[in-house]
């Protein structure tokens, strides 16, 4: 029996920790979900363009991945199984080496880790320093790797850094190429150009108190730093720059994996091979589940280098190999960037009516929409301040209005949107729709002068 959403949440609140999150901005609790909606326990039906931050590439409760689950169920095989291999096992690493490009997949070991990202993100840094002999590693401004100790301290956000001491040691921020707000002062071109060249002279330089590290980590696609392509030469440029100076090139697709940017794995936009890829989210067919796949040259750890009770999680693998199959066979990532194409147009024309959105920007369904505050004044770039409160504004009143969007980027400045790449036209049209009344309601609120963008 359903007691309503403030039953459920006056529970949550009195029981659960004060770290929890969305409930605080999306407050509701989740009776049903069926492909792109879902349903909270007042009956009301949501567009979900959140999925699970990305986690629910086939939408909800896919037939699919639940066809998958339920053979595992009623097989008899068993549930868990550490780091023993099975017949599903077997099945998914199959799936996923014919998902990477041949070049990579021919010389590629992978390592099972904990259930989340973050835990791969840990493996990943154990990995190279391993590999390298080496202590340090290089990360970028606005990079997300998670919350464990390693990889919070490889995570640009200072928000979650403020109180907790003892970070890993002998990490060093590197600029990333974010034009909106370049980190050089310049934007355009010149912002991943200055990158590059920056990041080239630093590793060469004998006095740039800097040793020689580990590996470089890096998102093709920042996600929770606002949704932020990297532009692909300079993607193209880091990969030189570290083929040709023995660093390892770690790419976190956690987010931006299985065909979230319109490409199977957002890196293959460039044309390159990482030395090491982390994958997690959507690899799992919606259930928990996180690998490390890197070349072969690296595997020089020993065993128990990396361990975790929960590394074979077997109706994970089962649904991961289904929906990797699905991807691949039904087309679904051209889709993706298709479906990508109309919806940033789409919010193109909500730019266009509206006066708060400095940027839209994105790779297929990975999309943001970054909120400014057009009182105060463009920098020299023509860029205007981050406007947080309005974008919390706006959160609400599309959650209001039946659409679940979560915030990111600067300030947690940036609309953003991670639909399930199953998304159609029709309901691009629909979530649109309701972020431009939502906008338009925001800034009526918030007092924002109605203006024309550029």
């Amino acid at each position: 029996m359903n007691l309503g959403n403030a039953h459920y949440l006056e529970q949550q609140q009195r029981r659960e920790s004060s770290a929890r999150t969305y409930p605080r901005k999306l407050p509701l609790a989740l009776t049903e979900a069926h492909g792109m909606t879902v349903k909270d326990a007042d009956g009301k039906t949501y567009y979900d363009c959140l999925a699970g931050a990305g986690t629910l590439a086939l939408g909800h409760n896919h037939p699919v991945v639940v066809e998958a689950m339920q053979e595992v169920l009623a097989s008899g095989l068993p549930l868990h199984t550490l780091d023993l291999t099975t017949p599903v096992k077997e099945q998914f690493v199959d799936e996923l080496f014919a998902s990477l490009p041949p070049e990579f997949a021919s010389r590629a070991r992978i390592q099972f880790c904990g259930p989340s990202g973050a835990d791969a993100v840990e493996a990943a840094v154990k990995l190279v320093k391993t590999a390298t002999g080496r202590r340090t590693m290089m990360s970028f401004h606005g990079g997300y790797h998670g919350m464990t100790s390693g990889a919070l301290s490889l995570t640009g956000n200072l928000g979650p850094k403020r109180e907790v001491s003892g970070l890993m040691p002998d990490v060093h921020f590197l600029p990333y190429p974010y034009a909106y707000r370049c980190p050089f002062g310049e934007g355009g071109e010149d912002s991943h150009r200055l990158s590059s060249r920056y990041i080239e002279r630093l590793l060469d330089d004998p006095e740039s108190g800097i040793l020689p590290p580990a590996g470089i980590i890096l998102e093709a696609v920042q996600g929770e730093g606002g949704v932020i392509p990297a532009p692909e030469a300079w993607l193209k440029e880091i990969r030189r720059i570290t083929r040709e100076r023995g660093i390892p090139m770690i790419v976190d697709e956690v987010q931006a994996g299985v065909g979230r940017t319109g490409r199977m794995w957002a890196f293959e936009h460039a044309g390159i091979v990482p030395d090491v890829l982390i994958i997690s989210k959507a690899v799992g067919g919606s259930l928990p589940l996180s690998v490390v796949v890197y070349d072969e040259s690296l595997d020089t750890w020993q065993p128990g280098a990396h361990a975790g009770t929960f590394r074979g999680n077997q109706m994970a693998m089962a649904a991961g190999a289904a929906a990797l199959r699905y991807i691949r066979e039904e087309g679904v990532v051209e889709h993706a960037a298709k479906m990508g194409g109309k919806l940033l147009g789409a919010l193109c024309e909500v730019q266009q009516k509206t006066g708060c959105i400095g940027e839209v920007r994105g790779r297929g369904l990975m999309v943001g929409a970054e909120i400014v505050n057009k009182a105060a004044g463009a920098d020299a770039l023509g860029s205007y301040p981050a406007y947080p409160e309005l974008a919390k504004t706006i959160q609400r009143q599309c959650f209001d209005r039946g659409l679940i969007l979560e915030l990111g980027g600067r300030h947690g400045s940036v609309v953003r949107f991670l639909p399930p790449l199953i998304i159609t036209e029709e309901q691009i049209e629909a979530i649109t729709g309701i972020f431009l009344e939502a906008v338009a309601a925001a800034e009526a609120q918030c007092g924002v002068l109605q203006e024309v963008c550029g």
